[in-house]
This record gives C-alpha cells, structure tokens and sequence, in this order.
C-alpha cells in the first residue's frame, strides 16, 4: 500500500481496495463480444476523506495468489518485455509483440 497526499487538499488518502476494470468497449455490430475480449486491468483505488478526489493507480504483475476466490485467466510472460499478461491476447497488451 502506498502512503499518498492529495494532491488538492493536501489530506492523506485512504486506500479503497483493488479492483478489476473492464477494457474495450460494446460495439453495435459484435455487441459485448470486443469488451469481453479485451481482458481487465487491475487498479487499487484511494480516496481522500477530505474533497472527493480519488485516484487509480495500476497494479504491476500482482501475483494470482494474492486474490483468493477470484477466477483468474492463466497468465504468460512476454518473451520481448517480460511482464506478464493474459494467455488469451493475441499479442502482448504492454509492447505488441505477437505470440
């Protein structure tokens, strides 16, 4: 957990707690089909008690044993940058590179 200062108000921000966002979008042809394929990011949320003002900050290549009870999809690490990613994309999300 990181110790943040908001950037407004200047009152320590609390954290919220991890989430998954959805990526991608719903298309008019395809319907959910892009959203579902474009895989989620994981983000941890802080929120100052102050103002209002909350913040996302991404979580680097959290280990799948670190959220008990969620469905993971098996991850890969990239041969070009070596971060990890979901087996199910095409390519790497980070650099490109196709696998």
């Amino acid at each position: 957990m990181r110790r943040l200062t908001c950037l407004r108000c200047q009152t320590p921000m609390s954290y919220l707690r991890d989430e998954k966002l959805q990526l991608g979008q719903t298309g008019w042809v395809l319907g959910d089909l892009p959203n579902l394929l474009a895989g989620a990011m994981e983000v941890s949320i802080y929120a100052c008690p102050n103002c209002g003002k909350i913040e996302f900050f991404r979580v680097e290549d959290a280990p799948i044993e670190d959220a008990p009870g969620d469905d993971h999809i098996a991850q890969v690490r990239c041969p070009r940058c070596g971060k990890l990613h979901d087996m199910d994309y095409p390519k790497c999300p980070f650099c490109k590179y196709p696998e």
